[in-house]
This record gives C-alpha cells, sequence and structure tokens, in this order.
C-alpha cells in the first residue's frame, strides 16, 4: 500500500518564505471553483500559504486569519473573490452554508481555502485540493499535498512543475 495517494506529493519548508512561495505558485494556478482544504494545529504556517495562495492568485488585499470572523474575502482585478475561510469555531455537525457563505453562490464567484477544514469535511465538495500542514521547527513545516479529483490531479503535476522544474 502507498505511502501517499496517486498523484499526491509531500513538500518540506525550509522557512516561512518558502511556504509562502510555495503558496504564490499554488494559487497562480488556482481557477473559479477550485476549493482549497487546509489541514494543520495552531502554527504549522495555513495563513502563511494562504497569503502566498492570495498574492499568487493576483489579490494585492492585506491577508489576516479570518478565526474570528469565519470568512475574509480578497478580490482579484478581475472581479472575483477569494473566500477565506477558517472552521476553527465551527461546529463540525454545523452545515457549512449556513456558518458561512452560500458554497454554491462561492464556489460560481470565486475560490475557497478552508483552513481547519477537516471540522467541515462533511459539508465541503468531495473534489478538492487538500493540504495537510505539521509543525516541524520554528522555521521548518511539512505539507502534503493531495488532490481529490481530475482537476486536483493535473494542478498538482503543474504545481510539482512550477515547484520543482520539468
Amino acid at each position: 500500500m502507498p505511502i501517499l495517494k496517486p498523484y499526491a506529493f509531500e513538500f518540506f519548508s525550509h522557512s516561512p518564505e518558502q511556504t509562502l512561495r510555495v503558496g504564490v505558485r499554488l494559487g497562480n494556478l488556482l481557477q473559479i471553483g477550485d476549493v482549497v482544504c487546509l489541514e494543520g494545529d495552531l502554527g504549522s504556517g495555513k495563513t502563511t500559504l494562504v497569503r502566498g495562495i492570495t498574492q499568487g492568485w493576483g489579490s494585492a488585499d492585506r491577508v489576516t486569519s479570518p478565526t474570528y470572523v469565519i470568512v475574509n474575502q480578497y478580490k482579484h482585478p478581475n472581479g472575483a473573490t477569494l473566500y477565506h475561510s477558517d472552521a476553527y469555531r465551527l461546529s463540525p455537525d454545523e452545515p457549512l452554508d449556513s456558518a458561512i457563505l452560500e458554497i454554491d453562490y462561492v464556489l460560481n464567484q470565486g475560490i475557497l481555502v478552508m483552513e481547519w477544514a477537516e471540522r467541515m469535511k462533511v459539508s465541503l465538495p468531495d473534489e478538492n485540493l487538500w493540504i495537510e500542514m505539521s509543525w516541524i521547527n520554528p522555521e521548518q513545516r511539512h505539507l502534503i499535498f493531495t488532490p481529490n479529483g481530475k482537476r486536483y490531479e493535473q494542478l498538482l503535476i503543474k504545481l510539482q512543475k512550477a515547484l520543482f522544474g520539468a
């Protein structure tokens, strides 16, 4: 049995700046309707990764943790929206649609990036990019990227090329 699912890969980040750059490369590949699910303990680098994703996607908005507001919105120059949500304070049995936004509306208008996604797994689309993040030491993080669906398999192939070259 393989350690990682097919098309999944792991990445070891050696600094917050490197985690940010991984996010920039990922954000550059995202399209309207994409769902990125982040799983990891406090301090694992989730918000740092989202800063990079938002920057790479094309928004100049300042990224902050949505822990207390549940969802932040970042605008793209073309009018699209990246919805950055945090499920840390949400009840796992609470439907996501009533907790933050109507999910179909969100995915028709933009991209959803969900921190603490494991808490809302039943409410999220089955097809998504799942990223497990873990703290190694004050500078290093371990990321496991797992695609759920063909779109995300192709996205990860492109991300690997962007990170590691052809």
